[in-house]
This record gives C-alpha cells, structure tokens and sequence, in this order.
C-alpha cells in the first residue's frame, strides 16, 4: 500500500505552528519542501484522498510584487494582515501590497479583472452574482465561513427563523451577502423572502437603532457591526451563517485575476498557500489575530478575538470541495431570484473557480 501522506490541513497548520516554509528543495522557478511533519492534527485521510490534498510549498526563486484588496472594515478579512504582518507572504517571496478597498462589488471585481489589483478577498454571496456577467477572476480558495447574522428584539417572540413570516427585517443593502444568505435559509423553511417577508434598506450603523425604534422586526448584519449591537444591546441572535448544513459551508473567498493564474501560476499558488496558511495561525491564535486587526476597528481586542473563535478559520475548501460549495451556493441564489434560472450551478462554479493546489 503507498504511504499515507499528511493533508493539506495538517501541513498548513504545521507550517502556520512553525512560521517557517518546510526544508525545501529548488525546481525551475519555485521551490519545493522535502520534508514533512511527521505528527498529524487532525485523523489520517485515505492515501488516495491525502495525495490529492498535498502540494508542497511554493517559494517564488524571485520575488514578486502583488497587490491584494480587501475591506479593512470587515473582521472576515483578517486573514489579509495577518499573512502580512506575520511574514507568511514573506515566507512565499511575496511582495504584497495591501488596497484597502471600499467600493462595489462590480468595482473591486473589474480592478482584479484588469489587473489593477492581482486578488481581493470578500464574501462569496456578494460575488457570485457579479461573477455570472463573465469577469476574468477566479475563486481560487475558501477563506473561512461565520460571520453573518440575524438579531431581534429581547421578548419580541422572535428567536428563530420561523418567527419571521411577516416581519420587517432591516439590511444595508438588498445585494449584501446577509441578505443573500437569510433570503436562502428562510426560502429553505418554506417562507418565501420576497412574499413573506419585508426587507427594508438602513446605513450598517443604524439598523439597530431603527430596531430600538421599532422600524424593523429584525436586522442581520456582518461582524464586527453585528457582533457589537448584540453585546451592546442585548439583542437575541436569531441565527446566523453557520446555522444547521451551514456550519461547513465557506462564506469569505479568496479571488484571483484570471491572467496571473494563466500567466504565473507559480505566484498565484504561493498567494493561496500563504493565505492558508494565514486562516490556520488564526484558528491557533485568535488572540494574536485580533491584535493584528485592531487598529483597523472600532471594537476592543477581547471582542475581536471572541468573533474570530465563533468564525470557522480552519474551513477554507479548495478544489472539488469549493466547487461542491460554490455550486450549492449557486443553486440556492437561484432560489431566490438572484443567479439566472438558466444558470447551471456546477457549470457555474466550474467556470469561476480554479484549482491551484489539489
């Protein structure tokens, strides 16, 4: 029988332990590790499914400059100055360039797409109805999942999704991914997101003030917002993206234009790898990862820290897992009016997704 090789997570979580890349050995333009972690973290896979899961580290014989988007208001993005800060970006021979990036969707989309930004991180349930109009970015990695809400009032009634039919819930906008996800997993009880239920459009920052105010029924919101009216206010968390068959499911994603997959794939892999890399030092160091992140919010560090244990950081899928993921994603939006009927989800995902490290 051929050795059991460690997976993909094992490797990454030793590599995030030890701050290191593996002992390496170089080949062509990237360097390969030689050696690998003799202990596991988590239970042996089948040999077949291990060799699937392993590619061994890509350290760029030169390095290059990239440049990175991502919402610095945003806490699920944290894994981008973590990679930075704690040198796995280094690690690569990657020269990253941090864009703190604001504006839409279609935005950040067409600047990786163009080339002005070489990847960007955000939320899958925001991207992928953009992504259907044919932008040249590819999905490339899972970042984590968790981080979307729901909130109501204390003694309302309302605390669960059930208690929603014919409720007003507040959202920023109608296009955000808690919209997207909550418009999803009612439609999965039987309660219909657009007959149902009313949304209504408030700033992120006044959707809890136009609950106290009893504009609203509920609101969801991203953390760290949501997080913080919840502590704040007392509120009841009704639900949230990690609710039931959701708990295993990705919700932040890594995207990379399609020209540096096709045209340096050695740098596209060492990005992912780093970022992977990144999302693992976080699930063993939250704590260390909300220092990192605090100059960036409004909350204190131990909030922080709090959110980022409730996040799933060891989740980040890549290959078939993340297509199976995008593509159930996909289907679901279909659901509720936002991908096209005519749109076949595994079609779908297999377009805008790619394979760097299977």
């Amino acid at each position: 029988m051929p050795p059991v090789l460690p997976g993909r997570r094992a490797l990454l979580r030793a590599a995030a332990l030890s701050g290191a890349v593996l002992p390496a050995l170089a080949i062509g333009n990237r360097v390969l590790a030689s050696s690998r972690p003799a202990e596991l973290s988590a239970p042996l896979l089948t040999p077949e499914i291990c060799r699937a899961s392993f590619k061994a580290p890509v350290v760029l014989a030169e390095q290059r400059a990239v440049k990175l988007s991502f919402n610095a208001n945003a806490v699920c993005t944290v894994g981008v100055p973590v990679a930075k800060e704690k040198g796995f970006f280094a690690k690569h021979n990657l020269d990253v360039e941090l864009v703190n990036f604001a504006g839409s969707t279609d935005q950040l989309l067409e600047a990786i797409a163009t080339g002005k930004s070489d990847g960007g991180v955000g939320m899958a349930l925001r991207w992928l109805k953009p992504l259907e109009g044919g932008f040249d970015v590819k999905i490339a990695s899972g970042i984590h999942g968790g981080c979307l809400r729901l909130f109501a009032k204390l003694g309302t009634g309302i605390t669960s999704p059930a208690d929603l039919r014919g409720k007003r819930i507040g959202v920023s906008d109608l296009t955000a991914p808690d919209h997207n996800f909550f418009a999803i997993l009612l439609k999965g009880i039987g309660i219909d997101p657009v007959r149902d239920v009313e949304w209504a459009v408030f700033a992120a920052d006044i959707l809890p003030v136009a609950l106290q105010k009893g504009e609203i029924d509920a609101f969801s919101l991203s953390d760290p917002l949501g997080w913080i009216a919840r502590d704040r206010d007392g509120l009841v968390e009704v639900a949230t993206n990690l609710s039931g068959e959701y708990a295993h499911r990705t919700c932040c994603v890594l995207g990379l234009r399609g020209s540096l997959v096709r045209q340096d794939r050695d740098a596209a892999t060492a990005l992912v790898q780093a970022l992977q890399e990144a999302q693992e030092w976080i699930t063993l160091n939250p704590d260390g990862a909300a220092a990192v992140w605090a100059p960036y919010a409004k909350a204190k560090p131990e909030q922080l820290a709090a959110m980022l244990r409730s996040h799933t950081h060891a989740h980040h899928p890549l290959g078939a897992e993340l297509r199976a993921e995008i593509a159930a994603y996909a289907a679901e939006l279909k659901t509720v009016g936002v991908i096209k009927p005519s749109t076949d989800p595994a079609r779908y995902a297999e377009r805008v997704t790619v394979d760097l490290l299977t």
